[in-house]
């Protein structure tokens, strides 16, 4: 088959051999897949393979890997042992983790787990979804990316007494605020830098939108927690401000240590960005606010089934992340072209 293909720290296509289904694993043929932070911060940073002692992620410079784990496929062929419920031509896609004999791995970050980069990938079996749905394959791919801000969103459980704060309009942030919308939480506040993410967040469900360089994040998020105050004393007879949470989407250094300096005290934190090259915290800061903070983690399948249905039902409407899609030879400059915060929140390959 033909794969882009991440080795020594470069990305080039060309034919390599054909993955071979193994026991209730599925072949699948790549239709769309995005090119998403993950995989940028992967082939950046080998160190942090190196130091993933599950295996689960291993970036071994000298052995070809084809990235992409965000992907919707078409079947093609079952490995030994798998009950084929699913018929050659359907599309599906899935939780990003292969079951293998040495152990799980993720989709797309593993030399035993080649990506949607490819004309071919593997899928496990029992954790593969058929697409119920007309929409483009293009925009099913997108579904990955939102059950990340999805679980979280979720997990975080925003109350009417709180106002959440996104920190980064990615494809995270935005899909946290996507979520926060559809579970009636507001006013919704988001902040980014680029112009474009901003609109963006707006389109997403955001209710007010902060660029950095001109205002404060907190300083923002304390008038409009105010007004929000205002609005509920007369059903809540609350005083002072309702409760921060802060989703921090960023994933560069410093971003953490800096909400836990200016948030309120008492502040939620979910933190998804996890910078690869790790950071240095304040602890005695955020034991002094009292501040909770929770650490990225995964969707669980739930919130891995549940946002792949709004995206496939199309209640949840991710076409204002998609920009242009690109063919294999393609990919290396797409990845470049990824790392520009003023361009779309997802470019598509289309194996």
């Amino acid at each position: 088959m033909r794969a882009a293909v991440l080795r020594g720290g470069a990305v080039r296509a060309r034919t390599i051999d054909d993955p071979v289904p193994g026991p209730g694993q599925l072949l699948v043929r790549s239709l769309a897949c995005g090119i998403c932070a993950s995989d940028l911060h992967f082939m950046d940073h080998p160190e942090a393979g190196a130091d993933d002692d599950s295996g689960m992620s291993t970036y071994d410079q000298d052995v070809d890997i084809v990235m992409g784990h965000e992907y919707c496929a078409e079947v093609v062929d079952y490995g030994p042992g798998t009950e084929r419920r699913i018929p050659v031509g359907t599309r599906v896609s899935s939780l990003p983790v292969l079951a293998t004999a040495g152990g799980r791995r993720i989709i797309g970050q593993n030399p035993d787990s080649p990506g949607g980069f490819g004309e071919c990938l593997l899928l496990t079996e029992a954790i593969t979804r058929v697409v119920v749905s007309d929409l483009p394959s293009e925009i099913v791919c997108v579904a990955d990316a939102i059950s990340v801000g999805w679980s979280t969103a979720s997990r975080a459980q925003v109350t009417t007494g709180e106002v959440p704060l996104v920190i980064g309009c990615g494809a995270i942030g935005l899909s946290a605020i996507a979520t926060l919308r559809r579970l009636g939480v507001g006013p919704i506040v988001a902040v980014d830098f680029v112009a474009s993410r901003r609109a963006t967040a707006l389109a997403m469900g955001a209710d007010v939108v902060i660029d950095p360089a001109e205002t404060t994040p907190y300083q923002a998020w304390r008038e409009v927690a105010q007004g929000s105050a205002e609005s509920m004393k007369s059903m809540l007879a609350m005083a002072g401000l309702p409760g921060c949470v802060v989703f921090e989407c960023v994933g560069v250094p410093g971003v953490l240590d800096s909400i836990i300096k200016g948030c309120e005290r008492g502040t939620r934190i979910f933190s998804v960005g996890g910078p690869p090259e790790g950071d240095h915290l304040h602890t005695l800061t955020a034991k002094r606010k009292g501040l909770n903070i929770q650490f990225g983690g995964g969707p669980s399948m739930t919130h891995w089934d549940e946002a792949f249905e709004a995206v496939c039902s199309g209640s949840l409407d991710v076409g204002p992340m998609l920009g242009r899609t690109v063919g294999l030879d393609e990919v290396s400059a797409a990845l470049d072209a990824a790392r520009d915060a003023n361009g779309p929140t997802r470019i598509v390959v289309v194996p």
